[in-house]
């Protein structure tokens, strides 16, 4: 069996104490006379086995104590040396703060029991208040140190608790910020997709166009799309960049889409759209309505935006119809787009932006049924179709 190395405090404490107890047998300062061991040298015994115990009250709590009251009922039978008593006292209290959760329960009662009992004993034998000195100084030696002690392993205790709960709740302040980053990713990865997708798209189409058709005035009119859609997206781009750089309290408020811009955005799709055969039409039925919340809005124009960029890539010649209304507390955006074989080149793309109207309109509430559909005539139409709720309690005045 090996034993646990005592702490450099406990040793330096014991050899004090050890010194103290020396200088006062020296000097013949005993705490009693007429013992069953009057010899000089026998109060050096209990000394010595308590300054042991004294230097392994940290690391060996209990065997400390058990020793230790051994020691001090051996010093009993002696003449007595202050030092043992107080050692006693200090491993008791050790016992308490470093010893197991159990022992310390324990050591207050059972210190409480010794006291009441030793006063109780004395009090029938002597039958005189000098039995009650005793027990209050009994009291003194080992209740007292043993309440102290359970005072100060509360008072750690409660603290390690606190400092535990601020870790959690750091922690979960960090999964919170990480969460919160991740999703401002999300929600500026889809305001690119949706700023820069549709004058992407309209410069791939042209571009290939230009490169296809051996014919100046489609190659001028092309590069002219080409310019446009470059110096919008630009544009677009460096306010979207502005948006991430602003930040405190000087920053001004950032201008957000809305779906005042739906014409102009109409009329982009219409000059990027002529060269494939494709007509734009909006049917607005809400313009002389209320006010809308700024984030149904801002989902409406991009919803618009992204089903105009992907007509621009994949509807066949004819008519796409932006459709707005509003009834029953909701707004309903409807995109329609010939669908089939269309002649000229195409854009590539990457299903991204359906992933991106669906998170739009799932933020808000809302549903988005996006598919091929029977138009009643020849042909067939790819509709897109999302309604959005609308909180009355946050309507903005027209």
């Amino acid at each position: 069996m090996t034993l646990p190395r005592p702490h450099p405090h406990d040793v330096f404490i014991a050899l004090a104490s050890l010194a103290v107890g020396l200088l006062l047998w020296s000097y013949g300062l005993y705490l009693a006379a007429d013992r069953v061991f009057e010899q000089r040298w026998a109060a050096l015994v209990p000394l010595v086995v308590m300054a042991a115990a004294e230097s392994a009250r940290r690391t060996a709590p209990r065997t400390a104590l058990v020793v230790g009251t051994a020691a001090v009922v051996g010093d009993q039978f002696t003449n007595g040396n202050l030092a043992t008593v107080l050692m006693f006292s200090d491993v008791v209290y050790a016992a308490v703060v470093y010893g197991t959760p159990a022992q310390a329960r324990r050591i207050p009662y059972t210190t409480a029991l010794v006291t009441v009992g030793i006063t109780v004993v004395f009090l029938v034998w002597w039958q005189n208040a000098v039995a009650l000195l005793v027990g209050v100084l009994s009291g003194i030696v080992s209740f007292l140190p043993a309440v102290t002690g359970s005072v100060v392993r509360n008072h750690r205790e409660a603290a390690e608790a606190a400092r535990l709960r601020a870790g959690q709740t750091a922690l979960l302040a960090e999964m919170d910020r990480a969460q919160a980053v991740a999703a401002e990713r999300a929600r500026m990865a889809r305001e690119l997709h949706d700023v820069v997708a549709n004058h992407l798209s309209a410069i791939a189409i042209h571009s290939t166009a230009a490169l296809s058709l051996d014919d100046p005035d489609t190659t001028r009119r092309s590069l002219t799309v080409i310019r446009e859609n470059s110096v919008a997206g630009l544009a677009e781009m460096r306010r979207l960049i502005g948006l991430l750089r602003e930040s405190g309290a000087e920053a001004g408020p950032a201008a957000t889409a809305t779906l005042a811009g739906l014409d102009a955005l109409v009329a982009q799709a219409r000059a990027s759209g002529a060269a494939s055969g494709l007509r734009f039409a909006l049917d607005d039925a809400r313009r002389d309505g209320p006010g809308l919340p700024a984030p149904v809005e801002l989902a409406a124009y991009r919803i618009v935006q992204e089903s105009l960029t992907n007509a621009l890539k994949h509807a066949a010649p004819g008519e796409v119809r932006v459709a707005l209304a509003r009834a029953g507390g909701a707004l309903t955006v409807e995109v329609t787009s010939p669908y089939g074989e269309r002649p000229g080149p195409r854009a590539p793309g990457s299903g991204a932006g359906l992933v991106g109207m669906r998170e739009r309109v799932a933020l808000l509430g809302g549903s988005l049924e996006a598919g091929r559909a029977a138009d009643g005539g020849p042909g067939a139409v790819w509709r897109v179709r999302a309604e959005l709720p609308v909180d009355a309690s946050e309507e903005e005045p027209a």
